[in-house]
């Protein structure tokens, strides 16, 4: 069961880096945020909004500007490099050059923190190393090279070797970030599992945020300028927090399919009924891709406006003045729109 313990937490907490000679460059100000054990926690943000820095400064890469971050109850500038190493686990975005050990030695490196400087692996630390390979589903191949593994299996052995440092706090940079669509979701999914059944806090940055919709516990939302909003997920999306990410007016956030998508002015308007909802969501994108601004049926203010009724995808019909046309294809109906332009 998941545990609202706080294991992070920081207050007026500003952040950023050395810039020149002896300068600093802020980038965040009074921060204020907490992570808890048992939920996947996803910082979203566009690029240059400081993801990185807050990452690097929460794992201790790099000291804060201002302000205090509060780790298992203690100051974090006041641990040591080794109970640092027990408590935060890192995954970096950077491919690792680690083509000549194999799954299992790279999990290994993970015991370091609690083997010593000469790493002899007793009993104990065995088990830890193949349970940490078995629950990313890797056991299979615990003993292939990493250079023969997909950039999704690496991923995962990654992340085999932070757990087993056995910390409470993982943080990620952008972990799925040269990974395919498939290879995307079973990390994100798997960390989300991770999360749940081990207890630990999972931060991560990303840019898939569909997945993060769907998986994330909790939303961290970076905007240069803006600071830090924090929340559970779906009050964020719902209060509207998501549609002012991105500082652009031409991209819009579609609440009701937790994605973004590009605003167009529509040269032409057009009326649509379709069966149902799945069938009126790509109805209305295909139609707004080509130029066409959608009102959904019933609409009686736009009776002099073209109708398009959907019964089903081979089964589309086009509703003017001189007539109704049917078509069997979105393609033939597409097709004839753009010879009437």
């Amino acid at each position: 069961m998941k545990s609202a313990t706080t294991i992070l937490s920081a207050q007026q907490l500003s952040i950023g880096y050395k810039s020149g000679h002896n300068g600093v460059k802020q980038i965040h100000e009074n921060l204020a945020f907490s992570l808890h054990r048992g939920e996947l926690t996803c910082l979203l943000g566009a690029n240059g909004s400081g993801k990185s820095t807050l990452l690097r400064t929460l794992s201790a890469s790099q000291p804060p500007l201002a302000g205090e971050i509060w780790l298992e109850g203690r100051n974090l500038s006041e641990l040591s490099e080794r109970e640092l190493s027990r408590l935060i686990g890192v995954v970096l975005t950077d491919k690792t050059q680690t083509g000549g050990l194999t799954v299992y030695e790279m999990v290994a490196l993970g015991r370091q923190p609690h083997t010593g400087f000469f790493g002899r692996l007793d009993h104990h630390d065995r088990q830890v190393v193949e349970e940490a390979i078995e629950s990313v589903g890797m056991t299979h191949k615990a003993h292939s090279y990493m250079a023969q593994l997909s950039d999704g299996e690496k991923q995962k052995a990654m992340i085999a070797k932070v757990l087993a440092q056995e910390c409470p706090l993982v943080i990620l940079d952008e972990p799925t970030a040269f990974l395919d669509a498939v290879s995307r979701i079973e990390t994100m999914t798997l960390l989300h599992r991770i999360a749940a059944t081990q207890n630990k806090a999972i931060l991560l940055s990303t840019h898939d945020i569909e997945q993060a919709l769907v998986l994330a516990d909790r939303l961290w939302l970076l905007r240069k300028g803006h600071g830090l909003y924090c929340g559970e997920t779906e009050d964020l999306i719902l209060n509207g927090d998501l549609d002012t990410l991105f500082d652009r007016r031409d991209i819009c956030f579609d609440r009701a399919h937790g994605s973004y998508y590009p605003s167009v002015q529509w040269g032409k308007e057009i009326v649509v009924e379709a069966g149902d909802e799945t069938l009126l969501h790509w109805t209305v994108n295909a139609l707004n891709r080509n130029n066409y601004g959608c009102r959904i049926a019933p609409d009686g203010s736009s009776l002099a406006l073209p109708r398009l009724t959907v019964k089903d995808a081979h089964t589309l019909t086009l509703h003017t003045a001189t007539g109704a046309q049917g078509f069997d294809s979105f393609a033939n109906l597409i097709g004839f729109l753009k010879k009437q332009d």
